[in-house]
Order: structure tokens, then C-alpha cells, then sequence
């Protein structure tokens, strides 16, 4: 294993110290619960938003902190849901007079981890409501999932509720509007390579030179099936056409596409598979209002990309298009 790693053990604190070193006026980070927050949180005039899940996902969610996004996470060890402990602490750190929003991507140890947490601070007075991301079409009742897993549509659940509270919007219509984007929202992914988890210093499962894994997991879990390995039109067109047939998207939508990439995949290569998305939307009469190409919710150093679509309207564009200030700047 080659990697920029001093003890495995202290690889996620000090990823969480380098972020919070580089952002010295916007976030606060509190080693005891692998917390990072923004700097003015809590703010009373704002319901708080939290996520945890685990590392290995970066930037979500720890640098995704920030004025229009979320107002802290607070993950687990790679691939490994928070504590309970932690998602406790940090709700009661957060708590607002309006109230707490869990974000919980759906995964078993997520769920357990945020439902433990939230009620104990129920019990301490604390106001949380819950919204659950489970936009992966690939498969259904994974290797740690019941239900669909919650992968890099994530990010637009947090778009839109991160905006809809920096306008003041009640805990309650924050969770209509998360509710509202997941219903929208299809993803699937696939990969080229495995990742390796800096703990374990070997890759989680082999791929021949000429195999595929469609439908992979962020975690590196099963997808639908391996197989050998096509060229980048004939990969975008069997994601998209799971995704667009799921909800189904339909002639006349308006849509955003996000070609994420799993962390190993060049931007270059994810911009060639943009391109033929695009064109292929457009045949269906699929009109693409926003984009995002680029690295969202990764797998570590897995190669790979995952074809997110969210069905547009007049109220999601508004929330997507409110500004962020967030850990990763453009210049």
C-alpha cells in the first residue's frame, strides 16, 4: 500500500485537523467527536443541520461545513458509521431554538448510530427531526443495507436544505423539502478498481484488468453484477438507463446530472462520461437545467464514477442556485 499515512489509527483526525488548520475563520473542529462545525454555529436563527456517516467519502461530509450547507459533521472511522456517543454530543452542541435536522444516509450503522443519538437528546429537550437519503437504484437490502443505499444524491439534499435554513425556514418544511429532493433523486455507480482502506492496507475486493463492477457500493459492497470491461459511451448508457427508467424520467423534465467521481478517476475522464450523459438526455428529450462534474462522494482512492439525476422545479433550482461558503473553494 502506497499512501500519504503516518498511523492508519490517526487518519481521520488528522484529515479532520488539516481541514480545520485551512479554515481557520469558518470551521471549528472537537477532536473528542471527530466534529466538524462551522465557527458562528449554533445560531438561533436557524435550524442546525447535521451528518455523520463514515470517512472515506471526502468531501462529504466533513467538507461540506458551511453558510448554506451543512452546519457540522461528525463521521465515523472510514467506511464506519459515528458513534452514538458522537452524534449525541453534536446534536446538543448544534441545538438552536428551531430545532436539529438529521441527515442520515441509508445504511444499518448509520440509522442505529443517529437513532440512539437522537433520542437521548429527545430525552435532554432537544427538537431533531430526520430525513433519509436512499437514492442508489443499483440494488435493494445490500451487505449493510435495508432498502436502497443513500449515495452521492446526498449532496443535493443538502444543497437544498442547507439553503432553505440560511433563509429561515422551520424544522418542519426543511423536511419536506430533504423528503422532496430524495424522492426526485437516482443514482448508480460503478468501478474499475477497488479502494484500500488505509487500516486494512489491502484492497477490499480484486478486479481482473478487464472486469467492472456495476452497481458498487461507496463502500465497495456487491453491485448488480461483474463483468467485463466496455468503453466509457457503453458505461454511461447502462447507468443512465437504470437511473432514468427508476422513477422514471420522462420526456419534457427538467434535470440535474452530476457525474461523480469515486476518488481514483482523472476529471478528464469524468467530463468525457459527462459529455455523452448529456447528449443521451437530450435524445430523450431530457433538457439539463444544472451540472456538476467532479468529486462529490467518493470511495478513497476507488476508480470509478456514479450518474446522479434529480428531477427539477422551479423551487429545487432556486435552492440549488442560493450561494455556499464551503471547506472546498474555487478561485
Amino acid at each position: 500500500m502506497k499512501k500519504f499515512v503516518n498511523d492508519p489509527k490517526r487518519y481521520v483526525p488528522e484529515m479532520l485537523q488539516g481541514i480545520a488548520l485551512a479554515n481557520p475563520d469558518t470551521l471549528r473542529y472537537v477532536p473528542d467527536y471527530n466534529l466538524i462545525m462551522r465557527a458562528d454555529a449554533p445560531r438561533d436563527d436557524k435550524v442546525s443541520i447535521i451528518q455523520g456517516s463514515g470517512s472515506g467519502h471526502e468531501p462529504a461530509h466533513v467538507m461540506v461545513v458551511g453558510k448554506g450547507m451543512l452546519d457540522a459533521a461528525c463521521p465515523g472511522d472510514v467506511f464506519s458509521a459515528p458513534p452514538m456517543d458522537y452524534v449525541l454530543e453534536t446534536s446538543k452542541l448544534l441545538n438552536t431554538p428551531k430545532g436539529v435536522l438529521h441527515l442520515i444516509n441509508n445504511y444499518t450503522g448509520d440509522r442505529m448510530a443517529f437513532d440512539m443519538g437522537r433520542e437521548l437528546a429527545e430525552a435532554e429537550g432537544i427538537t431533531i427531526k430526520t430525513v433519509v437519503v436512499d437514492d442508489d437504484v443499483a440494488v435493494k437490502d445490500s451487505t449493510y443495507t435495508v432498502g436502497r443505499r443513500g449515495v452521492a444524491g446526498n449532496f443535493f439534499v443538502i444543497k437544498a436544505v442547507g439553503a432553505a435554513s440560511e433563509q429561515g425556514a422551520e424544522l418542519d418544511e426543511l423536511v419536506r423539502i430533504g423528503d422532496k429532493v430524495n424522492s426526485v433523486t437516482r443514482t448508480m455507480g460503478m468501478a474499475l478498481t477497488s479502494c484500500t482502506p488505509p487500516a486494512k492496507g489491502s484492497p477490499l475486493f480484486e478486479l481482473g484488468d478487464d472486469e467492472m463492477e456495476m452497481g458498487v457500493g461507496i463502500h465497495g459492497e456487491p453491485g448488480r453484477r461483474r463483468e467485463k470491461l466496455a468503453d466509457a459511451n457503453a458505461i454511461v448508457d447502462e447507468l443512465l438507463e437504470a437511473v432514468v427508467t427508476d422513477l422514471p424520467y420522462e420526456r419534457g423534465d427538467n434535470v440535474a446530472l452530476m457525474i461523480n467521481g469515486l476518488g481514483g478517476t482523472p476529471i478528464s475522464e469524468l467530463y468525457i462520461l459527462y459529455g455523452r450523459a448529456h447528449q443521451q438526455l437530450a435524445d430523450r428529450g431530457i433538457t439539463v437545467g444544472r451540472n456538476y462534474v467532479g468529486e462529490y462522494c467518493t470511495s478513497l482512492d476507488m476508480a470509478g464514477v456514479s450518474l446522479t439525476l434529480v428531477k427539477l422545479d422551479d423551487e429545487l433550482v432556486s435552492l440549488f442556485s442560493a450561494p455556499a461558503e464551503i471547506a472546498i473553494r474555487t478561485f
